[in-house]
């Protein structure tokens, strides 16, 4: 532990806070800029007293719930709370899969205008998405980010157009490969109550994904092709690549069509209609 790093570290991050950011009345008379210590005490959920001595550099090692505290009350980012975790000589305990997608993946993904592509989280939450996939699977901005999840569409719906998860034809794989990889992501990140609320839906409401889940198994087989029914213009057989975001732990699924094959013409079509139905179309 560095008691004097930590120190210094703990007030240039108070500093950097106004009241107003969390939500406090300014008062007045504030000799110095930021909140005061007490303050964060408070939003940190421990006493005044111990927080003052950590940035006298004179208290013990704080707790990983003590440092959780800090890192919630100082606004640290994911950088910032392994470094508090890092000067505490402790550890950094992962929150839960990070939902911030990189400025510079979303441009990517916005730069393949003939492939579809999505960003995904650990826990399977569909975080990004460009136009193309927007039409080859559904229009995710008018769906509650509850619902942008790929596993509880495959368990528990709803189904667009009465079709199971996009009419794909690997889906038996996808549910079998999808419940193990979550069940490692629970792993990872045992305090997410995102992902825990996701298992015990699934868990409370698919026979089929209780079973998966209770054969424990942790493996992740990927599929390298796999074909949508697409309500609009029929069946798109697609390669899909997935590329690893590991410091986020999130992945790029990149659909794409063989060069000159039926499926490419499916996808460039999809690419002028978007989300729209055509005319006459189920």
């Amino acid at each position: 532990m560095d008691r004097a790093e930590l120190a210094a570290f703990l007030r240039s991050r108070r500093e950097r806070i106004t009241p107003a950011d969390v939500g406090l009345p300014a008062g007045a008379r504030r000799r110095t800029p930021g909140l005061r210590r007490e303050e964060v005490a408070q939003l940190a959920f421990i006493s005044p007293e111990y927080y003052a001595r950590l940035e006298q550099s004179r208290a013990p090692r704080p707790s990983a719930e003590v440092l959780s505290g800090l890192a919630r009350a100082l606004r640290l980012s994911d950088a910032e709370r392994a470094h508090l975790h890092h000067l505490a000589g402790a550890p950094p305990a992962p929150r839960g899969p990070s939902r911030e997608v990189r400025p510079s993946i979303l441009d990517l993904i916005q730069r393949l205008p003939q492939a579809a592509a999505t960003v995904i989280s650990a826990g399977f939450d569909i975080l990004a998405w460009n136009d193309l996939a927007a039409a080859l699977l559904e229009d995710f901005s008018a769906v509650p980010p509850r619902e942008r999840n790929l596993v509880r569409r495959a368990f528990l719906g709803p189904h667009r157009d009465g079709q199971i998860l996009y009419g794909v034809s690997d889906l038996d794989d996808f549910a079998l490969h999808s419940a193990q990889r979550l069940r490692a992501t629970a792993a990872r990140y045992p305090d997410d109550p995102a992902v825990a609320s996701l298992v015990r839906d699934l868990l409370a409401g698919s026979p089929r994904f209780r079973e998966l889940w209770e054969s424990h198994d942790v493996t992740d087989e990927p599929t390298l092709r796999k074909t949508f029914q697409h309500p609009t213009v029929g069946p798109i057989t697609v390669n899909c690549d997935v590329l690893d975001i590991a410091d986020r732990d999130q992945r790029v699924v990149i659909y794409t069509a063989v060069p000159g094959s039926p499926s490419e013409e499916a996808l460039r079509l999809l690419s002028v209609i978007g989300t729209q139905r055509m005319v006459g179309s189920r």
